[in-house]
């Protein structure tokens, strides 16, 4: 019997997935619970399995493909069996295509997914302008989005005009070149980024922390309570809730900004930034307001751990109000975090340095923290920002109002 492979829903908002990547061609045999296809959402990759034993009969669906959540995407029975449970899609293929065939107007009919369409209309792009390059010529996002990059960079060129860029390069001289297709999460993350720069008024303020005694509140306690107390607290760990304690006293950071309005939060959703080796992801710790700080560290532990082991759902990366990035492993002082839309504010933490500091007319050596707050400037003003930043500060300067606060 032929059994579908359907395009999960990987989340509540999730209305279409990508297929990244087919594990198995056509005629492969598979067996129940094998990984076949790797398909992704806008938040999340996620391996699909074979829901039997048997063959990869037939791909509806080619790689970078965009389809809706509960289309089938593959179909896998025995070998030699003919698939009966495709007509519909198929039919409606025909019948489009003799329409074409026999309408006697210039009408054309453009393939675009569901995503690529609502950017159009967003951008007031021209979908007959765009050469689709997904199967069959289907417009996908990405191309949208290269329209949209070459409408901004040359928007004196006719859509037909073609622009030949020349060298003087001997060709002797040339260099190999890998060149590599942008899939996956990858291209996940290029679109939001994207999104987010052309989407929002960003503006980036720095700010420097004395956390000399934060580093000495957290010294003693590994020494003191770490085996009695089971507490492992990290300086990320103390950044989270000092930035949990500024939102809920300056809410307007905690905040949404989408289709023109303003949504700001009582509760603390927190997301924090997780490097991967081909990415990033955003794990969130839900109503973080509500716990200790012993708790936010075992949070971040925890979500840290399933994030580089593949594990998180599309839930436990969703529905964040405010995000923490980090660069500090990498010797990164001050830089530009960027928005992870729709919030309205980020927070940027860099490598903890000692520094010579006067105190009056003397020399002392202190642990300086820098800081970096990139905010939505339609939402918020600098002055807010500012002010937000600078309770941050004051808690990690006074970091024992962090362990009962």
């Amino acid at each position: 019997m032929t059994v579908e492979i359907i395009m999960p829903k990987l989340g509540m908002s999730m209305e279409e997935g990508t297929v990244v990547e087919w594990l198995k061609k056509k005629g492969d045999p598979v067996k129940k619970g094998e990984p076949v296809v790797v398909i992704s959402s806008d938040k999340i990759e996620k391996d699909i399995e074979a829901p039997q034993d048997g063959v990869l009969l037939e791909i509806a669906a080619e790689q970078d493909e965009t389809v809706e959540v509960g289309k089938a995407i593959g179909y896998i029975g025995q070998e030699g069996e003919v698939i009966n449970n495709i007509t519909n899609d198929a039919v409606q293929e025909v019948a489009t295509t003799i329409l074409k065939e026999e309408s006697l107007s210039s009408q054309t009919t453009i393939r675009v997914s569901p995503a690529a369409r609502k950017l159009a209309r967003e951008a007031g792009i021209d979908l007959s302008s765009i050469s689709g390059s997904g199967p069959k010529g289907r417009i996908t996002r990405a191309d949208v989005e290269k329209a949209i990059q070459s409408k901004k960079a040359s928007p004196h060129l006719e859509p037909e005009q073609e622009v030949v860029i020349p060298t003087n390069k001997p060709a002797e001289e040339q260099e190999d070149i890998a060149v590599k297709t942008v899939t996956g999460m990858r291209k996940v993350i290029a679109s939001r980024m994207f999104t987010s720069l052309h989407q929002t008024a960003q503006l980036t303020i720095h700010m420097k922390a004395d956390v000399t005694s934060l580093f000495e509140l957290q010294e003693k306690i590994k020494s003191e309570l770490q085996d009695e107390q089971n507490l492992k607290l990290t300086i990320t760990d103390f950044v989270a809730k000092a930035v949990i304690l500024s939102l809920r006293n300056q809410k307007q950071m905690n905040s949404l900004y989408e289709n023109g309005q303003i949504q700001t939060y009582d509760s603390v959703h927190l997301g924090i930034a997780v490097a991967l080796e081909n990415g990033l992801v955003v794990p969130v710790l839900r109503h973080a307001d509500k716990l200790s700080l012993n708790e936010i560290s075992k949070n971040i532990k925890e979500l840290s751990k399933k994030a580089r082991e593949g594990n998180l759902s599309s839930e436990e990366m969703s529905g964040s109000t405010f995000t923490i990035t980090s660069l500090g492993a990498y010797g990164v002082e001050f830089f530009t975090p960027i928005l992870n839309p729709p919030e309205v504010g980020i927070l940027g933490v860099g490598t903890a340095a000692d520094t010579a500091v006067f105190s009056g007319d003397t020399i002392q050596k202190r642990k300086i923290l820098p800081l970096s707050l990139t905010f939505d400037h339609q939402v918020i003003d600098g002055a807010p920002a500012s002010q937000f930043l600078g309770l941050v500060k004051k808690y990690l300067e006074k970091p024992y109002q962090l362990l009962w606060l």
